[in-house]
C-alpha cells in the first residue's frame, strides 16, 4: 500500500525547519517522496530522530500532530527514534557501568538495581511502540510475534553466553528474552488492561516468583520466567508498565511532568515506606515464618525426585528494600527512579536536545554496551587486574566518560554490533519487511 500525500499536508510537513544546529547530526531530514518519516509532529525535530529505536529492539515515535489530517497520516506513517528514550536507556547502561567499575556506597545507593529497571521500562515501552508502529502499517500480527520470539531467541543466546564467562553479576538477558514472548499476551490490549496488568503484578509477582525459585531451580528455562529476583516475572511489573507508558506520546511536555512528578511521589512514599514500616512488618513476619517452617532441618537430598529435592522459599524477601530483590517495595522505589530519569528525559528533549546526545549515543547501542561491561570484566579478570577503580580520582566521572566514549564510537557505525546481528537474525525468521521501509 503506497501511501499518499494531498498537496495541503506536503506543504504543511515541507515547512517544517529544524533550527537547533547542535543536533543536526543526530537528526535526519525528512523524505516526503515515501521513505520513512520521523514523527507527526515534525516541528519536534530535536526529540526525534529518524532511525528506529531498538527494543533492545525498535520502537516508533508516539504521535501527535497540530491537525486531524496530519495526524491520521503520521499515525499510518509510524514515527522515528525518540531522543529522551534513547538517553533514559543509556542512562541506565552507564549506571550499570558505575555500578560495575567504580562503585562506591554513594553511588551503590542510587543506581544498584535501580539501572535494571530502567533499562526494562525503557524496553517495555519500545515493544509497546514498535507493535503500534507495526499494526499502524497493516503488519499481520504474525509478523510482529515472529520478529519478537527471533529476537528473544537471539537474546537469549547472548544471555547464556554472558553467563557462561561466570562473572561475579547477575545476566538479565535470559529473563528480558522471555518478556519478548510473554508480552505477546498483552500487545494488542487496551491501554488500560495493560496498566491495570502492570499494577496487578506489582502486588503478585514477587510472592509467585519466589515460589519459583524453590520450586524451578534448576530447571533453566523455567527459571528464566519465574524463578527469584533476576527471572522474567520478577522485572515483568516494570515491563508490562513500559508497555502502557509506550502508548502515550512521549514529546509532549504534559508526559514528562506526570512522569517527573510521579516519580518523585513513588519514590519519596517508597522510601518512606522502606525506613519507617517495612523493617516493622519484616521483624514480624520472620517471626511468623520461623514459627511455621522449620528451617533447621536438613537441607533436602539433591538427588532425589522432585519437589523432595528443593529448598524453601526465601519468603523474608517480601519484606525488603535491598537491590535486585524484586520485593514490591524494591520495585515501587526503583520504578519511581526510573519514571523520574524518563521524565526528565522527556522534559529536557524539549529545550536542551543537545544535553542528552552523548546518553542517546549510548542507548541507541544498548544491547552491545550491556554485552561489553561483562567481556570486560571477564577479560580483566583472566589478566588478573583489579576492575575497580575506586582508587582512581574522580573515578565515577571516568567510568561514565569512557562509557559515553565507547557508545558514541559504536553508535558511528550504522547500527552497533550485536544490534545488526539481531536484526538480521529476525530477518531470517520474519516476512514482514524492517519498520524502516515504508509498507507498498
Amino acid at each position: 500500500m503506497k501511501l499518499e500525500w494531498n498537496e495541503e499536508e506536503f506543504k504543511l510537513l515541507s515547512s517544517i525547519q529544524r533550527t537547533d544546529r547542535s543536533v543536526r547530526k543526530y537528526v535526519e531530514k525528512v523524505d516526503l517522496s515515501g521513505a520513512e518519516s520521523v514523527n507527526g509532529e515534525q516541528s519536534r525535530g530535536d526529540m526525534v530522530t529518524n532511525q528506529p529505536n531498538e527494543v533492545v529492539g525498535d520502537s516508533a515515535t508516539p504521535i501527535q500532530s497540530r491537525s486531524r489530517s496530519a495526524t491520521a497520516i503520521s499515525r499510518r506513517k509510524g514515527g522515528g527514534r525518540l531522543i529522551a528514550l534513547d538517553a533514559a536507556r543509556g542512562l541506565a547502561v552507564l549506571g550499570m557501568y558505575l555500578q560495575h567499575f567504580g562503585s562506591n556506597l554513594t553511588i551503590s545507593s542510587i543506581v544498584a538495581g535501580n539501572t535494571t529497571l530502567l533499562f526494562v521500562l525503557c524496553g517495555g515501552i519500545s515493544y509497546s511502540i514498535m507493535a503500534q508502529r507495526m499494526m499502524e502499517r497493516g503488519s499481520e500480527p504474525i509478523a510482529f510475534r515472529a520478529r519478537m520470539i527471533a529476537r528473544a531467541v537471539f537474546v537469549d543466546i547472548i544471555g547464556y553466553l554472558l553467563i557462561m564467562l561466570n562473572t561475579s553479576y547477575g545476566i538479565i538477558l535470559p529473563a528480558y528474552a522471555a518478556l519478548f514472548v510473554l508480552a505477546l499476551l498483552l500487545v494488542r490490549r487496551s491501554t488500560r488492561t495493560i496498566a491495570t496488568t502492570a499494577v496487578v503484578l506489582l502486588f503478585l509477582a514477587p510472592p509467585l516468583m519466589l515460589f519459583g525459585s524453590s520450586m524451578l531451580k534448576d530447571s533453566y528455562l523455567l527459571s528464566d520466567i519465574a524463578g527469584g529476583p533476576m527471572s522474567a516475572l520478577a522485572l515483568a511489573p516494570v515491563f508490562v508498565a513500559g508497555m502502557a507508558i509506550g502508548r502515550i506520546d512521549l514529546t509532549r511536555i504534559r508526559t514528562g511532568v506526570s512522569l517527573t512528578v510521579g516519580g518523585i511521589v513513588m519514590l519519596v512514599t517508597g522510601k518512606l515506606l522502606g525506613n519507617l514500616v517495612v523493617p516493622g512488618w519484616s521483624a514480624r513476619w520472620e517471626q511468623w515464618l520461623i514459627s511455621v517452617i522449620d528451617y533447621s532441618a536438613a537441607p533436602p537430598d539433591e538427588y532425589a525426585i522432585w519437589p523432595l529435592n528443593t529448598t524453601p522459599a526465601l519468603w523474608n524477601m517480601l519484606f525488603t528494600t535491598a537491590p535486585h530483590t524484586a520485593s514490591t517495595f524494591q520495585t515501587w522505589i526503583g520504578l519511581g527512579m526510573a519514571f523520574i530519569a524518563l521524565g526528565a528525559s522527556c522534559l529536557i528533549a524539549h529545550k536542551l536536545s543537545a544535553v542528552l546526545i552523548p546518553f542517546a549515543a549510548v542507548g541507541r547501542v544498548a544491547l552491545t554496551m550491556y554485552a561489553l561491561q561483562f567481556v570486560i570484566v571477564w577479560i580483566l579478570s583472566l589478566l588478573n587486574i583489579d576492575y575497580s577503580m575506586e582508587n582512581v580520582p574522580f573515578h565515577d566521572l571516568v567510568v561514565v566518560l569512557m562509557g559515553l566514549l565507547i557508545g558514541w564510537l559504536f553508535s558511528r557505525m550504522p547500527s552497533g554490533p550485536l544490534e545488526n546481528l539481531m536484526r538480521r537474525f529476525d530477518g531470517l525468521f520474519s516476512s514482514a519487511k524492517p519498520v524502516t521501509t515504508p509498507v507498498k
